[in-house]
């Protein structure tokens, strides 16, 4: 018969490459990133009076009204604290700690438009407090306004002249805003006080190159040697200039002076890799690759992002299957006991369509990390498109009982369970389901599909009809219930001019899908339209891959009813030689007629 289902209409899951690298910006670094303000400090901040001589009750009044924002700030009522210091700002217009502290609730819902004009004023009233300066510094850098927050800072060093983490901000917020001359003299300024510092002397040096002062670049880097002619580090670093400004020569001694100084320095390995893939040599390249996906001195965070990086675009990285292949075995012999690495390697298989061999991998990712959900969620997946009802079953069992709240494996549990014909547990596992189901109708109308096909194999028809028309009227566009419906009322014979709607519909929306052509076919069959039937039965065998028993037991059907009585024979034995078991198959075949069921 034309019932379909995920797995007969081609739904294929397309899982979601979401191992990819992350994109960073570099926005801003510091010594300890910036500034994040403490509770201690929030209340240094938060202590400032009215500046307005306010009659006594006033006064009582807004220091009740401040000190319970606070409070309900600090029990994340963030809508009545706003209400509350708004009432401050009432009773004392310039009351800059409210401000401050508003502007701390809007920065913390990203709003920070109403946060920067808070701090302003706040500021204009009360230019000494460090605290209101921080803040906007930071709102400053969330909302791109580099040199605004490099003046704030400069104004904080002023102050401050000895606070080291000050005059870092203010240089590396200066060079962001491509203030460069006044960057490196902050740097320089920053530098006497801490002496030859690795951290200044890299960003100077990145300067110098924007700037194209590349000779000033490089004697940066070899202060550092000089400073600290033993550590490796700082040849790589030089070895990475001497590689930007086209000197390969150069780039590559320093390379290898690196792997004279620390034989086991990994890392190494790939700054080589890039040196001989941006020199042409993609095979050394990828031995220096795997090299130094074999150092355990490299820790698995770098080598999953290099493989990451290589894999997003194997064109740029000259990486075929088979070495991609062999980075995935490094991988697994050098860190089998981390989950990501196992889904890594399903997800190179799954790429190649190898899904029962993807699907091992995952559940080796599983066995290390079973509260993963999305692995979950994929070897649902697998299991479906390779109807596999019992592993289906089994797992989504298991998803159940991990993630009881997850909808998907109540829906997943259920397909399986109409395909075992175990359709009392369909229905329970339904109804629980769509009780997890919230502003999604579609997944709510799959459902009450699932349900109604439970209903209706279980021979309550009337019921079933009803719960597909409540599906319908859930997501009219649920072409799955659609078809299905339209099916089960051509059996019946009922209401087919409905169920010719409905079909059409589909058929409408997917001409060359064969089980919605053959659903289609059957209803106007079963209205007598036998030669409009033909043609959309002609059009079902053309597009269909795996010809169903009932497919080709129609079209004999068909056949037949158009006068081709010996073509509908030979489509009739078709369909008992795909394993149909049709109750009148024989006799059509024996008494060269159509009889009905």
């Amino acid at each position: 018969m034309a019932l379909a289902t995920p797995e007969n209409i081609n739904m294929k899951r397309i899982f979601i490459k979401g191992l990819g690298i992350a994109a960073f910006s570099l926005a801003l670094v510091s010594c300890s990133g910036p500034k994040q303000l403490t509770e201690q400090e929030v209340a240094k901040a938060a202590i400032d009076t009215p500046t307005t001589e306010l009659v006594d009750q006033k006064q009582m009044e807004f220091e009740y009204l401040f000190v319970e924002a606070l409070k309900q700030k600090m029990f994340g009522n963030a809508q009545k604290a706003i209400q509350l210091l708004s009432s401050c700002l009432e009773i004392d217009p310039n009351a800059s700690s409210a401000m401050y502290e508003l502007a701390n609730i809007h920065a913390a819902n990203n709003d920070f438009t109403s946060a920067s004009l808070l701090l302003e004023k706040a500021i204009s009233i009360n230019p000494d407090n460090k605290w209101y300066k921080l803040l906007l510094a930071q709102i400053y850098q969330q909302t791109r306004k580099y040199s605004e927050a490099a003046d704030l800072y400069a104004e904080l060093v002023q102050k401050e002249p000895e606070n080291l983490e000050y005059i870092y901000m203010n240089a590396a917020l200066l060079a962001t805003a491509q203030r460069y001359d006044e960057a490196i003299a902050a740097y320089e300024r920053m530098e006497k006080e801490t002496g030859i510092n690795e951290q200044i002397s890299v960003a100077k040096q990145q300067i110098y190159v924007s700037i194209g002062k590349v000779d000033k670049a490089f004697e940066e880097i070899y202060k550092l040697i000089e400073n600290d002619p033993n550590e490796a580090k700082y040849y790589g670093l030089l070895a990475d200039l001497y590689q930007s400004q086209g000197d390969a020569e150069n780039a590559l001694a320093n390379y290898k002076k690196i792997q004279e100084m620390d034989p086991e320095n990994g890392f190494v390995h790939f700054s080589l890799a890039n040196y001989y893939l941006e020199n042409g040599d993609a095979e050394k390249s990828f031995e220096e690759t795997k090299a130094g996906f074999e150092s355990d001195a490299v820790d698995i965070q770098t080598k999953m992002q290099l493989y990451m990086m290589l894999t997003a675009n194997p064109a740029q990285s000259h990486l075929n299957e088979q070495q991609r292949d062999e980075l995935i075995a490094i991988l697994l012999e050098k860190h089998a006991d981390e989950s990501l690495v196992h889904t890594i390697q399903a997800e190179s298989l799954l790429k190649e369509n190898k899904l029962a061999e993807g699907r091992v991998a995952l559940l080796k990712a599983i066995e290390i990390e079973p509260n993963d959900y999305m692995v979950w969620e994929r070897i649902m997946y697998i299991d479906n498109d390779l109807q596999q009802w019992d592993k289906l079953y089994e797992h989504t069992g298991q998803i159940i009982e991990l993630f009881p709240n997850q909808p998907q494996g109540y829906f997943f549990k259920a397909i399986a369970c109409v395909q075992l014909e175990k359709f009392d547990e369909t229905i329970e596992l339904s109804e629980e389901g769509m009780d997890y189901v919230v502003e999604n109708p579609q997944l709510e109308a799959n459902f009450l599909m699932l349900k109604g096909e439970a209903v209706y194999k279980n021979g309550n028809k009337t019921e079933a009809f009803k719960i597909f028309d409540k599906a319908v009227q859930i997501d009219p566009d649920n072409y799955l219930t659609l078809n299905n419906y339209a099916y089960y009322l051509s059996v019946d014979g009922i209401e087919l001019d409905k169920a010719e709607r409905m079909s059409g519909r589909v058929v409408e929306r997917f001409p060359d899908n064969a089980t919605y052509l053959d659903t289609h076919a059957w209803v106007l069959f079963k209205k007598g339209e036998y030669t409009l039937a033909k043609f959309y039965m002609d059009s079902a065998i053309k597009n269909s891959e795996d010809e169903s028993d009932t497919l080709l037991e129609h079209y004999g059907d068909i056949l037949y009813k158009t006068g081709k009585v010996d073509k509908a024979v030979e489509y009739w034995k078709k369909a008992k030689e795909s394993g149909s078991e049709s109750e009148t198959l024989d006799r059509k075949i024996a008494e060269k007629k159509y009889i009905e069921e």
